[in-house]
């Protein structure tokens, strides 16, 4: 098996080499990044569509994880022109170089849960049949990838398509709202800030996933690939939600310091989604996986990493 994984070296990416290498111990070579001409390694940029298309001949792949993408809210939204860029063109461009050279290479393909979106407002779990109803750049780019490998699938393309839930965990960057509070903290508790947190809206609830648990549903799909039907959609959700002030709480109740918490007028905004909640039966089904950390034992892991990261 030679798995090929776009954004190795993001958030996920860590956490997927490590389940692909504890699922398949042997008879496995990772390819992190793309390999050049003349045997060495670079960075691949998925929106040249010549470096994907010669990384593909190369490096002639069995499945490609597809991790790489715009994923952070304030990030997408303050230049959307990348933001299409990345989480589409960037898709398409490794699909058809899939398709043109490499054909029997699986393509397992990161998505999001956000594609959802108005759908969210029912307060039902979604699941794979649920209307994607997306409300920004970020879930509206991630959902026409995800309807383009739809489409590709009918030609040819072997395509898993994943949609996770939100998750979090160690490694996570501070522009996600639970790395966010667990980096205040830490340096509160360094003495590198004042004993207060300001705070926006926390009523929220959404579906947390640890990011191991995400991880592991990928290198599951890599192993049942040959099982799969092209196409196939397949949700990673917990079933259950927390709300964002649960989050902070279960944090701070961690914390070696009394910390102050106090609503920022500013950063109040009602939220378009007050509940969001996944039904991942069908993962379940085909993968024979479900959520192995407990809310409680990622947020402690993270809230551990995030002082790691002061020292």
């Amino acid at each position: 098996m030679r798995v090929l994984i776009t954004g190795a070296d993001g958030f996920v990416g860590p956490h997927a080499v490590n389940a692909l290498c504890d699922l398949f111990p042997s008879n496995l070579e990772l390819i992190p990044t793309a390999r050049t001409a003349d045997g060495g390694t670079e960075a691949l940029d998925i929106t040249d569509r010549s470096a994907v298309d010669g990384a593909i001949a190369r490096c002639r792949p069995t499945h490609v994880v597809h991790l790489a993408g715009i994923t952070a809210l304030p990030a997408a939204a303050s230049d959307p022109d990348a933001t299409w860029r990345v989480n589409l063109d960037g898709t398409l461009n490794l699909a058809r170089a899939i398709l043109a050279v490499a054909p029997d290479c699986h393509l397992i393909n990161a998505g999001s849960g956000l594609i959802y979106g108005e759908s969210a407002k029912s307060g039902l779990p979604l699941d794979e049949t649920s209307l994607l109803a997306p409300m920004d750049d970020y879930s509206a780019s991630k959902a026409a990838a995800d309807l383009a490998l739809g489409a590709l699938a009918h030609r040819g393309l072997k395509c898993i398509r994943m949609r996770p839930f939100n998750h979090f965990g160690p490694g996570q960057s501070e522009h996600f709202v639970a790395t966010a509070f667990a980096i205040q903290i830490a340096k509160i508790e360094a003495g590198c800030a004042d004993p207060l947190i300001h705070v926006g809206n926390l009523t929220s609830a959404r579906d947390f996933l640890d990011v191991r648990d995400v991880a592991a549903a990928y290198a599951l799909a890599v192993a049942k690939s040959d099982t799969i039907a092209p196409g196939t959609i397949l949700n990673l959700a917990s079933g259950k939600v927390h709300r964002i002030n649960d989050l902070l709480i279960a944090l701070l109740s961690r914390s070696s310091v009394s910390i102050r918490v106090e609503e920022d007028s500013s950063r109040m905004r009602p939220s378009d989604l007050p509940c969001v909640i996944g039904n991942a039966q069908r993962a379940r089904d085909f993968l024979g996986w479900s959520p192995k950390h407990s809310f409680d034992e990622t947020v402690s892991e993270l809230m551990e990493e995030c002082r790691a990261r002061l020292v």
